[in-house]
């Protein structure tokens, strides 16, 4: 396990899916994160077989006060590189505004750049997702470039900010 302030990050299991299931078809949650169409619970547990056969990916589960919350992982991890992408939600709406995200954000960065050496963590958010640029803003994310109208979701075509941050710039 791996501990940050007030949350816990702990591998991904099983038992876990039905939670990612209900929070992954939320329309809040969906907002900007996720698929944008409903998700099976077949599904999700091809996503959990594949990941556990996945080299260049690590997830982990969000655990709050005992109980599971939301889900964080690294994508796209390039050992050679020394980089990967990351990622993260709480799903419970209730659960949000609580700096909880932020809190996960610290501890994979953390993780990052101690454990797995590597030098650069860099992640995509949608432009209109304002709570979530300045929670990256605030960990210490630096804005790195904008694909605009780059993903078709709700109606509309929505920018997408390209963010990082190098092991030089991060302060625990």
């Amino acid at each position: 396990m791996i501990y940050g302030d007030r949350v816990i990050l702990r591998a991904v299991e099983r038992e876990d899916l039905p939670d990612y299931v209900q929070w992954l078809n939320d329309p809040a949650v969906l907002e900007y994160f996720g698929n944008n169409v409903p998700i099976s619970l077949v599904q999700e547990e091809k996503w959990y077989d594949d990941m556990l056969r996945d080299p260049s990916f690590q997830a982990f589960a969000v655990e709050f006060e005992g109980q599971h919350v939301g889900g964080a992982g690294l994508s796209h991890i390039d050992g050679r590189n020394a980089r990967a992408e990351v990622g993260l939600f709480i799903g419970p709406p209730e659960m949000w505004d609580r700096g909880l995200g932020f809190d996960v954000l610290r501890t994979l960065v953390r993780f990052g750049f101690e454990q797995m050496n590597l030098n650069r963590i860099h992640l995509r958010v949608f432009a209109g997702n304002q709570r979530a640029v300045h929670l990256y803003e605030k960990a210490g994310f630096r804005h790195e470039g904008c694909w605009r109208q780059a993903e078709f979701r709700h109606g509309r075509y929505h920018d997408l900010l390209w963010m990082s941050i190098l092991r030089e710039d991060w302060t625990d």
